[in-house]
């Protein structure tokens, strides 16, 4: 990646992204740009509750919540409490759920949807642990109300991220997920997120132990391609042994999850999350992304770095 001169304004809290006794998590942010709306997603969790607290009581305390920003993020709305209406009857067969992290959706449909990642640890059995399964948070009318898609079945999913696809003439909404089975799972749906096929392993995007979240984003081919149907390209630790060396994968058929190549080094030492946009075309012509990410010499999260390269920097034969 090459240094560019980016200026960053100090960092400001979001103090109404909050609910009172609890602590704020998985932000996960959505821009409108039909209504020019900024819509900050996170979950709400009481006092020091743990997740594995809620996961042995098997006792939902969640609340998903939101902010919104109309001037850029300069300033914000109130939070607003969405658990009730978006979860409808599900919130008691679920042990906890979370949003993101990361970054939603907007999609390309006719009412310009927005799309927010998210998983459940659903009690199918009261006698067995709880099992989580990836789904999403979908609003067709530009964040007014909120409803649930169905789950990805057949593998069991945590934290993850969608992208919208367009191939052979089709839009597809693309979910990738952390798994703690050794390899990513990714599923497609063909309706905006309201169903997704079956979970499928993808064996060459590995996972560390207890699995680790990842970035993916869809953007269009290079000029010089023949196909103009859409690429991905996904971020995440790349030692199956632990959370070090931030990698950078490529599949030009983003359905056929055989066609992932293998990484590109964008980091070398300990990292953990991350989060991929698409920035548009580069200086060099090439595809333009950035990729915020965390790191550090000790433990993988002590600071976040920011950097921005073109799809030719990181695969040169691109």
């Amino acid at each position: 990646p090459s240094p560019r001169p980016w200026q960053w304004s100090r960092m400001e809290t979001i103090a109404s992204a909050q609910l009172r006794g609890h602590r704020s998590m998985n932000p996960c942010p959505v821009y409108d740009e039909v209504s020019g709306e900024l819509i900050l997603f996170f979950i709400a969790v009481p006092g020091k509750i743990s997740e594995q607290h809620q996961l042995r009581t098997k006792t939902n305390v969640v609340r998903l919540c939101s902010v919104s920003s109309r001037d850029q993020g300069r300033t914000w709305s109130a939070a607003r409490d969405l658990t009730e209406a978006a979860t409808s009857t599900q919130y008691n067969n679920w042990a906890t759920f979370a949003v993101g992290p990361g970054h939603g959706l907007q999609l390309q449909d006719q009412a310009r949807s927005l799309v927010i990642p998210a998983y459940a640890y659903r009690i199918l059995e009261p006698e067995q642990h709880p099992t989580p399964h990836a789904f999403c948070f979908i609003s067709s009318d530009h964040g007014a109300t909120w409803r649930m898609g169905n789950f990805v079945g057949e593998e069991s999913a945590v934290e993850c991220q969608v992208a919208e696809v367009h191939t052979c003439g089709r839009r597809v909404l693309y979910c990738n997920a952390r798994s703690s089975r050794g390899a990513r799972v990714q599923a497609v749906s063909y309706n905006h997120g309201v169903d997704f096929e079956g979970g499928q392993r993808v064996e060459t995007l590995v996972e560390p132990p207890s699995g680790c979240h990842g970035s993916v984003t869809a953007f269009p081919p290079p000029p010089n391609a023949r196909c103009r149907d859409s690429w991905l390209l996904y971020s995440h630790p790349t030692d199956p042994r632990g959370r070090r060396d931030l990698g950078i994968y490529l599949n030009k058929s983003p359905l056929n999850p055989a066609h992932w190549t293998k990484p590109s080094i964008l980091f070398k030492g300990l990292c953990a999350y991350s989060d991929l946009q698409y920035m548009g075309v580069g200086p060099d012509g090439s595809p333009l992304f950035s990729c915020l990410f965390e790191y550090g010499t000790h433990q993988q999260c002590e600071e976040m770095i920011f950097v921005m390269f073109t799809l030719k920097q990181a695969f040169p034969s691109e």
